[in-house]
This record gives structure tokens, sequence and C-alpha cells, in this order.
């Protein structure tokens, strides 16, 4: 009797944990799922500026990438338009910049979004959730094309400003 009983506890036990490893799992697969249905909208730029950014090719070739992400249903989609976007944003800080957006702060939000890009891709190959940084990265390309929106419409003059005598 004594073995009967020893026998049923260490199966019970060995049931019972393997329970709990099967619903661990589950849970970590559904919050790792990239969910586009989260994702913002890009902002719209003004007619300005959009004429200036038309021009600006690297720049235009960067916007296309985001229009693939926004398509990206999975994290291996995601993973595909990240490096392309990388390698897109490169090429974008190493261009020639329009004159009135080669300014301090449209590159420092330029390198915020680097620096968010990169994080998606960390998430990713760390099989992290992919959804949050994504969004952050959303948000600050957004506020990349706000600050087109502020440049163009700012009516200061820098060189009254600026002028000393």
């Amino acid at each position: 009797m004594r073995k009967l009983l020893g026998v049923l506890v260490v199966f019970c036990i060995l049931l019972g944990c393997k329970k709990k490893e099967e619903t661990a799992q589950e849970t970590e697969t559904v919050n790792l799922e990239f969910q586009i249905q989260k994702m913002p909208s890009k902002l719209p730029i003004n007619p300005e500026a959009t004429a200036i950014v038309r021009n600006w090719k690297e720049f235009s070739t960067f916007n296309v990438s985001i229009d693939v992400l926004y398509k990206a249903t999975n994290n291996e989609d995601l993973s595909l338009a990240i490096d392309d976007l990388i390698e897109k944003e490169k090429k974008m800080a190493e261009g020639k910049y329009p004159e009135l957006f080669d300014t301090f702060q449209v590159k420092s939000r330029q390198q915020v979004m680097k620096t968010y890009l990169y994080k998606v891709k960390a998430s990713i190959l760390e099989n992290q959730e992919t959804t949050q940084p994504t969004i952050e990265m959303l948000e600050a390309y957004n506020a990349l094309r706000k600050q087109f929106n502020v440049i163009v419409n700012s009516q200061l003059d820098k060189e009254l400003i600026l002028d000393e005598n």
C-alpha cells in the first residue's frame, strides 16, 4: 500500500508540473505576436513641406519603406521591414538634406527615430514583445514629420533675431 501511495504522489507531482510549463509557454507566444492594429497612423505633412520633401530622394525612399512596415503582419515581415528601414535611414543620414530641413531639430528627431529602429531590431532578435517598440519608433517618425510642418509654418526670420547691430 505504501509503495502504491508513493508512486501515486510522484505521478501527481509530475503531472502537475507539466501543466504549468504548457500554460507558461502559451502566454509567452501570445504576448510576442506583432499587432499591426495598434500602430499609429502617419502624420500628414502640409503642402509646402510636401513640395520640399518630394525632391528629397533619401527621405522619399525611407517613407516608402515605412509604408511597407505598415503592411507587416508578423515578426518575420517586421524584421525584414526594420532591416530595410535601418539601411534607408543610414542613407538618409549620409545624404544631403534640403536647405530648409538641414537643421539640428530635424537631425535630432532622426537620431531618436534611429534609436527606436534599433530598439525594435533588438526586440526581434531577443524574441521579446515588438508591438510597443514599433509604436515608439512610429511616434518618433511622426515627430520628424511634425517638425517638417513646424519649420515650414515658422514665420520667424533667423537673420533678424541673430542680427546684433
